[in-house]
């Protein structure tokens, strides 16, 4: 069946709050009108308002809610509308969200996901095209997961409101209308990264809105006669760093690409990695294509901003010319 990401993230809640009664959803808007981008779309008249519950404005206090009932034995799945909007509940999220299960020695239990639409490329205002995402990978007890297809979509929803860890689930906005075959019985573990296209002449990893980007470049550089495999996170903590040192260590060169700026970002640790554990099999050095170190810009440049096809072309260049 072949599905847009919003509507497999659909049925994919829809099917938590079928099979367990202590799942509830939690955000601004998300009842009666089904959310902004309609991911929760009819689940408050299925399930009822004591279970699909419209939140106040403030994200403080959805996440300080969530973690209350996640106390309680509930599983609250909490939506920030865009990505934003995350910054009031850090406080909540870091400081206690992430390490009450460390702190209590494994007694308490936070099974707490927040859903966070990220990214750009939909035209929109300022604060609504954000890349936090590493803010919350550098913070230990916390897992971040983000899918790039509605496959993905809907298993690793489902894997993250069982999981009794904290999720953070990133979800790429401008991919939100994009469609594919969704079936029962395939997921992954959401903590494993995925080969998507298999090559021999580079490794190119990617995660949530640059996937297809990332898909696209090793289409047009196997027009010119090179071969790049194509890495799907998936997971940014904990990082499946077999998948990624088996590919680089076959292929010898590594390329990064995400949304987010480039210094500080979840490249250069990912790029690190790759150094200190395979730097005897690269024949270039790892580079990354990223957004740029400014803030994000009005929308009608943001096509400018934004990294694709033809940066990823370019760094594919420079790194065989090595």
């Amino acid at each position: 069946m072949s599905i847009s990401m919003v509507k497999a993230l659909n049925n994919g809640l829809r099917k938590a709050l079928t099979d367990d009664p202590k799942v509830l959803l939690m955000g601004e808007d998300i009842g009666r009108l089904g959310g902004v981008f309609r991911v929760t779309d009819g689940l408050q008249k299925e399930f009822g308002s004591l279970r699909v519950i419209d939140t106040p404005l403030g994200e403080a206090g959805i996440v300080g809610s969530a973690i209350g009932l996640a106390m309680r034995g509930y599983r609250p799945v909490c939506e920030i509308q865009f990505d934003g909007f995350v910054y009031p509940a850090v406080n909540q999220i870091v400081s206690q969200l992430a390490k009450l299960r460390h702190r209590s020695g494994g007694v308490i239990t936070l099974p707490v996901v927040i859903r966070i639409p990220f990214g750009g490329g939909i035209g929109s205002i300022e604060h609504h095209s954000e890349s936090p995402e590493v803010y919350f990978a550098h913070t230990a007890g916390l897992k971040v997961v983000t899918c790039s297809n509605p496959q993905d979509a809907y298993d690793m929803i489902r894997q993250a409101v069982d999981d009794d860890d904290p999720v953070i689930f990133l979800e790429p906005k401008r991919h939100y209308w994009t469609k594919g075959e969704v079936t029962e019985g395939t997921s992954a573990p959401f903590d494993r990264a995925r080969v998507l296209r298999a090559g021999t002449d580079a490794t190119l990893i990617a995660y949530g809105p640059m996937v297809p980007a990332a898909l696209e470049a090793a289409e047009a550089a196997a027009e010119e006669g090179r071969s790049v495999e194509v890495i799907d996170l998936r997971s940014l903590s904990p990082l499946d760093l077999d998948t990624v040192r088996e590919s680089v260590h076959r292929t010898g060169r590594a390329l990064i690409t995400h949304e987010a700026s480039l210094s500080h970002g979840f490249g250069a640790e990912l790029a690190a990695r790759i150094q200190q554990e395979e730097f005897h099999f690269l024949e270039a050095p790892v580079l990354r294509i990223t957004g740029y170190d400014t803030p994000y810009p009005p929308s009608r440049i943001e096509s400018d901003w934004l990294p694709g096809v033809d940066r990823i072309l370019d760094a594919l260049d420079h790194s065989m010319s090595y």
